[in-house]
């Protein structure tokens, strides 16, 4: 199998660097954490390189890209610790394409891609435990259209965004919709979140809703697995450039005279941080490689990714802040930043316990061992 990226990609990967290295740099990273955790200029100048079109088709002004041109694009996110969630609007994106009428796309996609419209997954809920067929948000239908009461909690962006995806029961089954936040009877109340992006609680009642898909476990599996896959090339950015800082500290940092890097001992942690990171980017491409799989193939896959990630994530978060020693955990130095985005990610969309299950659990039933 060819791992190569293409030039389209390559140039996307480029540009993506850019904004990261010139745009985004630590000091206006700090700013936006002191002013919330989310500024909208700079998910806009993100849409503006066409990134929010990313999954969204070229007839509804997208890019028409795919899983892979994703990969990247989080990548490099990742390597800057961005804190605006662009993750969501590929989620968006892709689960309004697959499971969308055709008005819902006429009318959201060209907005979510001209980043008009921040549009995020509000599926959690406290009892749920990161099971998706659990829910006790309810939908009932209101005239022409219907209307959702529930609770969502650490909703990205919750009280910055513009509409949500709410998945709810309707008639007993899981069913998907779309509510705006300026609806009658939806209230956010946000939040810093540990890694100091922002998110919030989205409480609706008898918010008037839009309905996306009647499938809606099919749906939101489908979005939660392109949400992962997204998650694992993240962390693989942040991974990659916290270990290149570890390295560049430890090329500096001198103890009885030499650098700390000429000891063995630490250059062996060195070289396990960097068997995690490749294990970790390889299963990132098994995962994305996977998004367009028949579903329980695809589960199966982003399962199994997010347990190597949650792995190797802990790992390389916590040697890097142990190789640098005090200042590893100072808020004034960006590797710690690193370390909470790190361990953010291990527990989003389930953490690598509830995965590790999930895996367990498919084997067993593709084993026959139950009925």
């Amino acid at each position: 199998m060819d791992f190569n990226f293409s030039d389209d990609q390559e140039q996307l990967r480029d540009a993506v660097a850019k904004w990261v290295a010139k745009g985004y740099d630590f000091e206006r990273r700090k700013k936006i954490v002191e002013a919330g955790g989310f500024d909208r200029a700079a998910y806009n100048e993100l849409a503006e390189l066409g990134l929010a079109g990313l999954f969204i088709s070229e007839d509804h002004g997208g890019m028409g890209m795919g899983p892979v041109e994703a990969m990247v694009v989080m990548e490099e996110l990742g390597r800057g610790i961005v804190l605006e969630p662009i993750a969501q609007a590929f989620v968006a994106g892709a689960t309004l394409e697959a499971f969308g009428a055709a008005e819902a796309k006429a009318e959201w996609l060209p907005r979510i891609a001209g980043g008009e419209a921040l549009v995020v997954l509000a599926q959690q809920e406290r009892k749920a435990r990161y099971r998706l067929d659990v829910c006790e948000a309810q939908a009932a239908k209101a005239g022409a259209g219907y209307t959702v009461t529930g609770l969502k909690n650490i909703v990205p962006a919750g009280d910055q965004a513009d509409a949500f995806l709410v998945p709810a029961q309707l008639d007993g089954k899981l069913a998907l919709f779309l509510v705006e936040r300026s609806a009658q009877g939806v209230a956010t109340r946000g939040y810093l979140t540990q890694d100091e992006g922002r998110a919030a609680d989205v409480e609706l009642t008898n918010a008037p809703a839009a309905l996306v898909s009647t499938d809606g476990l099919a749906a939101l599996t489908h979005a939660v697995d392109v949400g992962i896959a997204c998650a694992c090339a993240e962390g693989v950015g942040a991974m990659d450039r916290f270990l290149a800082m570890t390295v560049e500290y430890m090329n500096q940092r001198k103890q009885f005279g030499v650098t700390i890097a000429s000891f063995q001992a630490l250059r062996h942690r060195v070289a396990d941080m960097k068997m995690q990171l490749e294990l970790a980017r390889s299963m990132s491409y098994y995962a994305t490689l996977k998004l367009r799989a028949p579903e329980a193939e695809r589960r199966q896959a982003l399962s199994r990714a997010k347990v190597q990630l949650g792995q190797s994530m802990r790992f390389v978060g916590q040697q890097g802040v142990q190789l640098h020693g005090g200042i590893g955990v100072t808020d004034e130095y960006a590797g710690s930043h690193y370390f909470k985005k790190l361990t953010a990610l291990e527990m989003t969309y389930g953490d690598t316990l509830h995965h590790l299950g999930e895996v367990s659990a498919r084997m067993t039933d593709s084993a026959g061992v139950f009925a």
